[in-house]
């Protein structure tokens, strides 16, 4: 989108390269090129969803004002909130991008390390998407279909047994007599969680042995339903969403979960598969009618806003209508924004906070 992008993306790239996987062990000191970072930059680290908006809002950013280019990490939402939780020291990251809300754990890990005060704010909505290559066949899905199909156990003849099912025919003879092969995110992401509680546990629940182990042994239901099979039909795909594209067209027969955008952004190379009668789009998503969705957020630590005017700045430029609106630039990307009530909110909390610290 920006003439400038390709030297900023060049310039993220290393300073990520340098900064959250040369982090010492021993005192926690994020260090750049093997010295210890002197000068603060904003760090944003979490969700591989929402990596694609944040690095965009970066690079925008940093040619519109006078800071650095904040760093940003896809570590996967899981991965983002345990960097958030060491601490609250200026080498440590100040925003956590998720693809699902917070954890109980998390929150006690985080509070374990002095990081007690944080601010969720919404960041918009996504869907999980199923696609596979353009060339591929026409999939249509429902949740009982994907549960047979990923579930490592699964009730047959009123037996739990290992997940038998090779081919999608197998599962559901108006599927493709296609070798079951998908590729998704690990269990760090944020995706990889909403898959198993939007898909796999409505799934579960319409095998009567599954409901009613829901109501008598919880826990049991709640390892059955959200364990992938791990006999190379589910195959881990990293963190970066892009990889999972990459995979589909190299081989049209295999399915991929990701979210929106990047089948948004790749509608030229794959489809979608409908799920449960309904293909994932704009709208659907934005009205819920597509249910395989979910809310996405960014939490920051109040102690970093109060004393960094540069994270107050880079968050109005987020939620600026020169970002959010229809016509924004994140928009353009495969955003859905929240409503601009939502948006007006943030941003009056925003200018709340600039005056104070002026």
């Amino acid at each position: 989108m920006f003439s400038r992008s390709g030297l900023i993306v060049l310039t993220v790239f290393v300073l990520v390269a340098g900064v959250l996987t040369s982090c010492d062990s021993g005192s926690g000191a994020v260090r750049v090129g093997g010295e210890e970072a002197r000068e603060r930059r904003i760090v944003i680290a979490g969700s591989s969803t929402i990596a694609p908006f944040v690095t965009t809002a970066a690079e925008f950013f940093a040619v519109t004002s006078e800071f650095n280019t904040p760093i940003v990490e896809s570590t996967g939402t899981g991965g983002g909130f345990k960097f958030f939780c060491r601490g609250n020291g200026p080498e440590t990251s100040s925003i956590a991008t998720a693809s699902r809300r917070i954890t109980a754990s998390e929150r006690e890990l985080c509070e374990g390390n002095n990081v007690s005060d944080i601010i969720e704010l919404e960041f918009g909505r996504d869907g999980i998407v199923f696609i596979n290559a353009r060339s591929g066949p026409e999939l249509r899905f429902t949740d009982r279909d994907l549960f047979r199909a990923l579930a490592k156990t699964i009730p047959v003849d009123g037996v739990f047994v290992e997940n038998p099912y090779q081919f999608w025919s197998e599962i559901n003879p108006s599927l493709p007599d296609m070798r079951i092969e998908v590729y998704g995110p690990p269990p760090t992401s944020g995706t990889r969680d909403a898959l198993v509680e939007l898909v796999m546990e409505r799934g579960a629940r319409t095998f009567p042995e599954l409901a009613e182990l829901e109501a008598t042994e919880n826990d049991r239901f709640m390892e059955l339903s959200h364990t992938v099979r791990t006999d190379g039909r589910w195959l881990d795909a990293g963190e970066n969403d892009t990889q999972i594209i990459q995979a589909l067209i190299r081989n049209p027969q295999s399915v991929g979960v990701a979210g929106f955008s990047y089948l948004d952004q790749s509608g030229d190379r794959v489809k979608p598969a409908a799920i449960d009668d309904t293909i994932p789009t704009f709208n659907a998503i934005t009205t819920e009618h597509y249910a395989v969705s979910r809310s996405l957020f960014l939490y920051v630590k109040r102690e970093h806003l109060e004393t960094n005017p540069e994270l107050v700045a880079f968050l109005k430029e987020i939620y600026s209508e020169a970002a959010m609106s229809s016509t924004g630039y994140l928009v353009e990307k495969g955003l859905i924004p929240p409503s601009p009530d939502v948006r007006e909110g943030i941003r009056v909390q925003l200018d709340e906070l600039t005056t104070t610290l002026n």
